[in-house]
């Protein structure tokens, strides 16, 4: 079902009351090529010291900035910095010498690369586990990323299966930073958040958030203070840790589909369904999901102190985003959502 066959402002009204229910801690946005139906914010972006979420508030985005990545990276391809099929290892040279020699760009946008993860998916893992191996205060700089992700054999032969890899997007930040030559914080800045517009996009330190940044909590209890400081890199890098607000993220998904990051060629290529994920219920490309059936663009993220849900319909041009500040505020909305469109 897509968006025209359905009232969005009830639609809105349902997704409310569903915030409310829940107790949300966050904002939801549902809008048509840039026009708002609905926006609302809920709870607090600092409880501490009692500041609530706003509809402006910039939140950490966890995975779903893999997309960023990707923009970036097929960016690079565009102008002839990197192939699909230029092995990571030409890139690499020895180092990270576990990855597979026949691991490609297309490998790693596509997660079929079959590399080890520090982070692996498939298994068991508590929101609130310490997961990494390197000091989060080293975690600032690409380079750093290099020893996090190092040491994780190889899974299974490049291409053979889907298998979804947070250090695949890593090491694409890191061969995206020494092919282009250009930090890859100001890589993302220049070819992907500059041309789209996302003037309240980006990689903030999470030690040092600005007034207008949403501290990410890791339980659901609005009394507790605890924070994600300890849990995560102190600046996101290629797998995930942009923040973002709900207005940029609308604006990420209409600039992408309309060519301004990247060529209509790379866009078609980069939101074609490859693989099924089947955890997910949902398709995967080269950088974003894709409904089973339907024509929806879906980005996720879920994290210590983050979860988010943003999906864009191309031909309705209908964007509808939940981001919270908690690990499990948004995932209520979304289901909520899913079913309304019978999805």
């Amino acid at each position: 079902m897509r968006m025209p066959d359905i009232d969005v402002r009830a639609l809105g009204a349902t997704l409310d009351a569903q915030a409310r229910t829940d107790a949300l801690s966050g904002v939801i946005s549902l809008d048509v090529d840039a026009d708002i139906v609905f926006a609302a914010a809920y709870g607090m972006a600092d409880r501490a010291h009692g500041i609530p979420n706003t509809v402006d508030t910039r939140f950490a985005m966890a995975s779903a900035s893999k997309a960023f990545t990707a923009a970036a990276v097929w960016s690079l391809v565009d102008d002839g910095t990197l192939r699909l099929d230029t092995p990571v290892r030409d890139i690499l040279r020895a180092d990270l010498p576990l990855i597979d020699d026949g691991v490609t760009i297309e490998h790693l946008l596509s997660h079929t690369s079959g590399i080890g993860d520090y982070l692996d998916e498939e298994s068991d893992w508590e929101v609130d586990d310490y997961i990494l191996t390197v000091p989060v205060h080293e975690l600032a700089e690409t380079e750093a990323f290099v020893r996090a992700v190092d040491g994780q054999p190889q899974k299974f032969p490049p291409g053979e299966r889907f298998s979804y890899c947070n250090g695949g997007y890593i090491v694409l930040a890191i061969v995206a930073e020494r092919a282009s030559g250009v930090p890859f914080h100001d890589l993302v800045g220049a070819r992907v958040f500059a041309p789209a517009g996302l003037e309240r996009t980006g990689y903030l330190r999470i030690d040092e958030l600005p007034g207008d940044a949403a501290q990410g909590y890791l339980y659901e209890s609005p009394e507790s203070l605890r924070t994600n400081i300890l849990h995560m890199p102190v600046r996101g890098n290629g797998d995930g840790g942009a923040f973002t607000t709900v207005a940029d993220m609308s604006r990420f998904w209409r600039a992408l589909v309309d060519g301004k990051i990247i060529s209509s060629e790379s866009v078609t290529q980069m939101t074609a369904p490859r693989n099924v994920a089947e955890e997910d219920n949902m398709r995967y490309g080269m950088g974003v999901y894709i409904d089973l059936e339907a024509p929806g663009l879906d980005l996720v993220g879920y994290d210590a102190g983050v979860s988010i849900s943003s999906r864009f319909d191309a031909e309705s041009r209908f964007t509808a985003t939940v981001i919270s500040n908690t690990p499990e505020g948004a995932w209520g909305i979304a289901r909520t959502f899913r079913r309304a469109l019978g999805l």
